[in-house]
Order: C-alpha cells, then structure tokens, then sequence
C-alpha cells in the first residue's frame, strides 16, 4: 500500500493588521481548489469577531464546519493573547499545532492564516513566526502596496526563520492612492532579495462578498504565486 504524501503548510502572514491576508487566503483556496488541488484554509485564531473565519469556510466550499476552520475565536478587538486572557482563557501553541496537524490528514496542502502582523502575539510566548517554524511551512507575506512598503517588506523578511526565508513569497496589496511608490516598490524590494517572487494583488473592493465572487484580475494576477504553490 504506497504511503500517504505528508501535507504541506502556507502561512499567510503580513506587515501589519488588515492588509490582505484574508482576501488573498480565500482566493488562493478557491483557485487551487478549483485546478483540483485539495487545499484547505484555515484561521486558527480570530479576535474581533470571525468575519475572516468566515471567508475562509465559504472558500472552503463548505467543506469544514466554522468552528474547523476557527477554534479559537474572541470577541475583544485586541492581539489574539489580549483577547484571550480578557474572555479568562490562555492560548498555547501545542494544541493548534495539534488540531493543525488533525485537520490537515485529509487535505494535501493546508494553507493557514496569521493574525496581525508576523510578531503579534497569537498566544501564551508565541506569534505566527513559530507557526511556520514549527510546520516548515512557506511564508506568503502581505504588505499594502505603498509608500514604506519596502522598509515594512524587509522588516518581516528579515524576521521570518532562516530556512523559511528563502522559500518565503511577498504580496504587494493594491491600496487607494498609493502614487509611484506602488510602481517603484517591487524592483527595489528586489535589489535587497534579487530571488524573492512578488505577486502584485489588485485592489479588492466590497467585504466579504467581493471575496468570494469571481475576479478575473485577480484570478490573473495570482497565476504565479498559484503555480509555485502546487510544486
């Protein structure tokens, strides 16, 4: 009987909070998942209600429930370990990496989303950093296609483990009047980690909603980033 293929791990982190994370997580799913890829996502823990949670499930086609997808969920709109010990509860890394690994036997490369930005805190002394240490997993990095953009890139990447580092993808996230700065970032990004791949995600307007309706520039744009994640 051949064995069966161990799963392999994307952790969708960012430079900061709400720069894209969970726009690009359900829409690299739905892609793979459409090419026949049985990719999964998921969003261990949210603070601030679960409307990315939520994304992800729909993404999923439904295929987990919301609490399989999300666990760990707060209200508090605080760092996940702030939310946590405000609802009375502390949350440590060996049971999510646990139910990370439960979730994953079914399913042939797992994609999971951060909170915050790389170092924020997720639980009791750990961040989303040790999440991709500790599932050898690649880094896809976020970051709002802007002026400081560059300065934000390189602050994660240096961040990120050693070995994760050179397997490590950026995305640039199209934001509302960026200028020339937006133009200019990727080649200079590039003068720093002449090998590093960027993807230049579009702007996505309307929640939730626009997350999982059909988009042709954005489906266009990640080919690339799609195509490396399958090998």
């Amino acid at each position: 009987m051949p064995m069966r293929r161990q799963p392999r791990y994307v952790v969708i982190t960012g430079s900061d909070t709400g720069v894209g994370k969970t726009v690009l997580t359900a829409w690299l799913t739905r892609r793979l998942r459409a090419e026949g890829v049985n990719a999964v996502a998921l969003k261990p823990v949210c603070s601030g209600g679960r409307a990315d949670a939520r994304a992800l499930h729909l993404a999923n086609g439904r295929t987990l429930t919301l609490d399989e997808v999300n666990p760990w969920h707060y209200p508090a709109a605080l760092a996940p370990v702030l939310a946590a010990r405000q609802a009375g509860r502390r949350i440590q890394l060996e049971p999510i990496l646990t139910w990370i690994r439960a979730v994953s036997k079914a399913h042939e490369l797992v994609l999971v989303e951060g909170a915050g930005g790389l170092l924020s805190p997720l639980g009791e002394g750990f961040d989303t950093r040790d999440l991709i240490r500790e599932l050898s997993a690649i880094p896809v990095v976020v970051v709002p296609n802007r002026l400081g953009a560059v300065n934000q890139a390189r602050l994660v990447m240096e961040a990120l483990p050693g070995r994760a580092r050179v397997k490590a993808q950026v995305v640039f996230a199209a934001v509302r009047g960026a200028g020339v700065a937006a133009r200019c970032n990727p080649s200079l990004l590039q003068e720093h980690f002449p090998k590093l791949p960027i993807t230049l995600l579009p702007r996505v307007a309307g929640g939730e909603k626009a997350i999982v309706e059909s988009n042709r520039p954005i489906a266009v744009a990640l080919t690339g980033l799609v195509r490396a994640l399958r090998v």
